[in-house]
């Protein structure tokens, strides 16, 4: 209101109106409201379409959006994650861990100029990486059965952590315009990406075009998601030539890459005996 009490007298009728209209403007430009079940979700979406593009997302990513739809399955599975409550026995036989270490001592073979590749890049040895892999996607064989961009608009309309998810919804528009994400993927329940489930903002932090391609493709390329998943473990402090297991340097880098200590431990564990 300052702005019309400033110049009063000298306003015209039109100027009034249009300062106004300024004012009302800058009131609808407020950040969409959070939601709680579907019903305000697609009121939401369209308030969130245009916050969108006014920070410069493109016309690509913005059609996509219109294709969302609010993901009660994402619902679910994020108000019921049971398997981080496990002891780290039951973790490791839920997990199947003895099949990861198998298979991935074969997969360390087959691909074994690709991981000397990565080591050298990266510092960091195949053990982790192919623990990670397999732990994640059973080494890209799943990669989840959920709209990843619906899973991800949903957890950013949800009011019980909007502000992450705003964030990697960003992240997943950005990717969609520079069309390393296609607007019809497919992931995980809370939109992890690719064989070894990058969150978006992941992919525009870490991601690595480990194939020479032009582009990130973390589903169909698995040098992109093994470099990708490298660069995120030396991102977060892993040093080259160091120990991974518990107390040792690297470990604290296995922490970075999941919250859960029975999932850090499982990965130190695997790929130790896949790196023998």
């Amino acid at each position: 209101m300052a702005l019309l009490a400033k110049s009063r007298s000298r306003m015209t009728a039109a100027t009034v109106f249009l300062a106004i209209g300024m004012l009302a403007g800058a009131g609808n430009a407020e950040a969409a409201s959070c939601g709680n079940n579907a019903a305000g979700y697609n009121a939401w979406l369209q308030q969130f379409k245009q916050e969108a593009a006014a920070r410069g997302i493109g016309p690509r990513a913005l059609n996509a959006l219109e294709n969302t739809r609010y993901a009660s399955k994402t619902i679910y599975a994020d108000r019921n994650q049971k398997s981080f409550k496990l002891s780290l026995n039951e973790f490791m036989k839920k997990r199947g861990a003895q099949a990861i270490i198998s298979r991935g001592k074969s997969l360390k073979k087959q691909n074994a100029k690709l991981f000397a590749s990565l080591e050298r890049r990266y510092g960091v040895p195949a053990g982790p990486l192919i623990a990670i892999w397999g732990m994640e996607t059973g080494f890209g064989n799943y990669m989840g059965n959920q709209h990843t961009l619906s899973a991800v608009a949903t957890l950013a309309y949800d009011c019980r952590r909007s502000a992450y998810f705003t964030e990697q919804l960003y992240a997943a528009l950005k990717l969609i315009d520079r069309q390393d994400l296609s607007p019809d993927a497919i992931g995980a329940a809370h939109g992890e990406i690719g064989q070894t489930q990058f969150l978006p903002l992941n992919v525009l932090r870490y991601g690595v075009d480990g194939d020479g391609s032009g582009h990130i493709d973390m589903a169909r390329s698995k040098a992109d998601a093994l470099a990708s998943t490298a660069n995120f473990l030396r991102g977060h402090g892993w040093q080259p030539g160091g120990g991974y297991q518990p107390g040792q340097v690297n470990f604290g880098a296995l922490q970075g890459w999941n919250a859960a200590s029975v999932y850090q431990q499982a990965i130190a564990i695997i790929g130790k005996e896949i790196d023998g």
